[in-house]
């Protein structure tokens, strides 16, 4: 909840097979302690953990969909 009238929550869209999509800017704290920041107006972070620049999404996931299952 936001504290005062003014503050707005931070918004994270969620993408089916893709990567979560968040209102910048935006400080990401990894699992080593490092913090890593971004000043863009949105940002897409990685869920597949296959992106080059992770922990920002560089679209890797597109590369690897499954298909369908031949019977």
């Amino acid at each position: 909840m936001p504290n005062s009238p003014a503050d707005r929550p931070c918004r994270i869209s969620v993408q089916r097979r893709g990567p979560l999509l968040v209102e910048g800017p935006v400080e990401v704290e990894l699992e080593d302690g490092t913090i890593v920041a971004s000043d863009r107006f949105r940002v897409a972070l990685c869920t597949c953990r296959r992106s080059r620049r992770y922990p920002w999404c560089d679209t890797s996931h597109r590369d690897r969909e499954r298909k369908p299952s031949q019977a």
